[in-house]
């Protein structure tokens, strides 16, 4: 059986840049599943738009494909935009279907690239180093919560004096407030530390607005590192996102569960069975979520967080 194309969907930029970035990208995909139809196109911004990146494929006998959003988190975009899109691609070709994958972020796979990017830019060892991880922001507090996120999985068992969270536009705190945060915190040098797949103006933003804070604090060294890029933990994970949505198989927060994934620090917990939650003055009974939430389960191979509803 003929396995569905690829379609990548990204967002768009004014940066000249940016989008030959993603086009490249785009370009590598292909290069490494040959024989597999592979396009991408922008919701805005940037050509070539989705909707050119359909007719292609559908051009070259396409018939059944695969989306998957070049997007870090869930936002508008992800969540509204591009489907409507693709919904909107399927009534102009008709007999045209499509499976829709999820965003990337926060994966294993991207946090070791940001770890990558940190050390790149850091200029002391990484106990005296703060990083203040920019997301692009935006008025969905689900998305500016998986930044956060990130943040905090970037931390956890890599020895980082902290990691705090910023915005680029759209959220608080911005730039300035956060490293104004991280100074108040006792932070003496900080990476500001840009969390974008590609070059852009948001990125480029970031970068300013740290240089012009720091001018203002010559007290704190703030270096700022590289957007992640086209990086073959990005390309795996692509294809990672686009054999999930052929098999159906979207998962819940599998990506980051310390039972499933070897998250530094926490390699022990890899397939460590589960027990019941017990609670102060409950003698030994497993503690009650309801009808349907025992606790008794296991993460070893072939589990799947769908399985059951309780999520870590």
């Amino acid at each position: 059986m003929t396995k569905p194309a690829l379609l990548i969907a990204g967002h768009g930029t004014r940066d000249a840049a940016g989008a030959e970035a993603f086009r490249a990208f785009v370009r590598v995909l292909a290069e490494r599943h040959p024989g597999l139809p592979v396009a991408g196109g922008f919701i805005e911004l940037s050509p070539p738009p989705l909707g050119e990146a359909v007719a292609q494929l559908v051009a070259r006998g396409v018939r059944h494909f695969a989306a998957v959003p070049l997007m870090l988190v869930s936002a508008g975009h992800a969540k509204g935009d591009i489907p409507a899109a693709l919904a909107r691609e399927k009534g102009r070709h008709p007999g045209l279907s499509y499976a829709y994958g999820r965003p990337l972020g926060p994966h294993p796979k991207l946090l070791a690239v940001l770890a990558r990017r940190v050390a790149g830019a850091q200029r002391t060892e990484r106990a005296r180093t703060t990083v203040l991880l920019v997301g692009r922001g935006s008025t969905d507090p689900d998305a500016n919560a998986e930044v956060h996120k990130a943040a905090r999985l970037l931390w956890e068992g890599r020895g980082y004096a902290g990691v705090e969270t910023a915005f680029v536009s759209l959220a608080a705190p911005d730039v300035a407030a956060g490293l104004e945060r991280c100074r108040r915190l006792g932070a003496e040098h900080v990476v500001v530390l840009p969390y974008f797949l590609f070059t852009g103006v948001l990125p480029e933003r970031v970068a300013h607005q740290a240089r012009q804070w720091a001018a203002a604090h010559p007290g704190v060294v703030v270096r700022t590192a590289d957007v992640i890029g086209p990086e073959e933990e990005l390309v795996e994970l692509v294809t990672e996102r686009y054999e999930e949505a052929v098999a159906g198989d979207l998962r819940m927060n599998c990506d980051s569960c310390v039972y499933r994934v070897a998250l530094p620090g926490y390699e022990a917990k890899v397939g460590a069975p589960q027990q019941p939650h017990f609670h102060p003055g409950e003698d030994g009974t497993a503690h009650d979520h309801g009808p349907g939430h025992g606790h008794v389960h296991t993460h070893g191979p072939g589990y799947h967080h769908g399985d059951h509803a309780h999520a870590h």
